[in-house]
């Protein structure tokens, strides 16, 4: 049994560290290419035309579906073991989160440490703008045409064609 769990391991960080060197490649347009494979080879479903600006990171990568378009920049975290669903032609802007998991909170007198996870799916429409240093957090949804103002927590769904801003996010304005 400890044999397995090494192996385990070993297989996990393997491929971690293949992952983190391929997403540390430029965004050309073979590069974009072999990390799109990747992530298909993890079990997601990727669209055409992806960007992936270097220092992304999408783990596990099942659980995924990506649309025609997509472009995640810079330092672009990504949890899909609850499931992302992403639309085409949406801007994903720079170190934003989108998180598909969350701790569970254990009653006391249990220890978070130990407690597990729960996964909640996140489904971003298409053609959605997502600003910088925004975070997604688990079970949201976003309207098609939505738009999301940079360092914005989104804690609740957000409807079709809103704009929203601040932590937590709420109503702007409607797109006219």
């Amino acid at each position: 049994m400890l044999m397995v769990r090494a192996c385990r391991y070993a297989l996990v960080v393997s491929v971690e560290t293949l992952l983190v060197m391929l997403f540390a490649l430029p965004r050309l347009r073979s590069c974009n290419a072999l990390k799109a494979l990747a992530l298909r080879a993890l079990g997601a479903r990727v669209g055409r035309r992806p960007v992936f600006y270097p220092g992304v990171w999408i783990v596990p990568g099942r659980s995924l579906t990506v649309g025609d378009d997509v472009d995640f920049a810079l330092g672009v975290l990504v949890t899909t073991a609850g499931g992302v669903e992403i639309g085409d032609r949406v801007l994903i802007g720079y170190r934003t989160q989108i998180l598909s998991t969350n701790h569970v909170i254990p009653p006391l007198p249990d220890k978070v440490f130990s407690s597990g996870h729960v996964g909640r799916r996140v489904t971003i429409g298409a053609d959605v703008w997502i600003g910088a240093n925004c975070i997604v957090l688990p079970g949201v949804v976003i309207g098609t045409g939505a738009i999301v103002a940079a360092g914005s927590v989104v804690t609740k769904d957000v409807p079709a064609d809103a704009i929203v801003g601040g932590n937590p996010a709420r109503l702007i304005r409607m797109r006219t």
